[in-house]
């Protein structure tokens, strides 16, 4: 694929790669969901909630979840897309001789 020579190049490449993202984090919310539905179904079968140690799995994946998630949309401006290049435009102004 060759460097996009405009800005409507430039922007596709952008939203196609944001597309892709989005894509990865709703494939990992299904399996984290299925991941889930199976343990909760085996620690019923095998002790009918006297012990929830599925809810250990719950906390793991959800945690997962929401870190990748708050990477990918930069939920209040931590560490977002606009944090990073704010961080990129200062950096190389400090560079600036």
């Amino acid at each position: 694929m060759e460097e996009p020579n405009n800005i409507n190049d430039s922007k596709y490449l952008r939203a196609n790669q944001r597309v892709t993202e989005l894509k990865r984090f709703y494939g990992r919310c299904l399996r984290g969901l299925l991941a889930i539905v199976v343990v909760a179904i085996i620690n019923y079968y095998l002790n009918e909630w006297s012990h929830p140690w599925f809810l250990w799995v719950v906390l793991g994946v959800g945690l997962g979840i929401a870190l990748k998630a708050i990477k990918l949309f930069g939920i209040g401006g931590l560490f977002g897309r606009d944090w990073e290049r704010r961080k990129i435009r200062e950096l190389m102004d400090k560079d600036e001789w």
